[in-house]
């Protein structure tokens, strides 16, 4: 499966950006993640979704600023980005998984990113 995200750029400190990440078709059993990378540290959890239900979780640091959603008819996952902080600025990556969990080792497929950073 090849995944591509898009969406990425320049914003402002409180400002929105939303991210989408093309998935292709994929089994009714898949869990879509968002996670982010800053060089030199680890990739850090973002959010995830379950594509049969819709179920969503979190990292605390994103919670109530983030929204992760999908569209199954258009094969789409999309992380709107709302309140966003300096802290905020990374490479945002989507990656399909198939189980409910907040790990990166539990994805195996992975798109290439796309940058977003935060700045005035």
């Amino acid at each position: 499966v090849q995944l591509q995200a898009s969406g990425g750029g320049l914003v402002q400190p409180g400002g929105s950006l939303t991210l989408s990440c093309a998935t292709g078709r994929t089994y009714s059993s898949s869990v879509f993640g968002w996670f982010r990378q800053v060089p030199g540290k680890e990739r850090e959890f973002v959010a995830l979704i379950r594509k049969s239900s819709g179920t969503t979780y979190y990292s605390d640091s994103v919670k109530g600023r983030f929204i992760i959603s999908r569209d199954n008819a258009k094969n789409t996952v999309n992380l709107q980005m709302n309140s966003l902080k300096p802290e905020d600025t990374a490479v945002y990556l989507c990656a399909i998984g198939s189980t409910f969990d907040s790990s990166s080792s539990a994805y195996r497929s992975w798109g290439q990113g796309t940058l977003v950073t935060v700045s005035s």
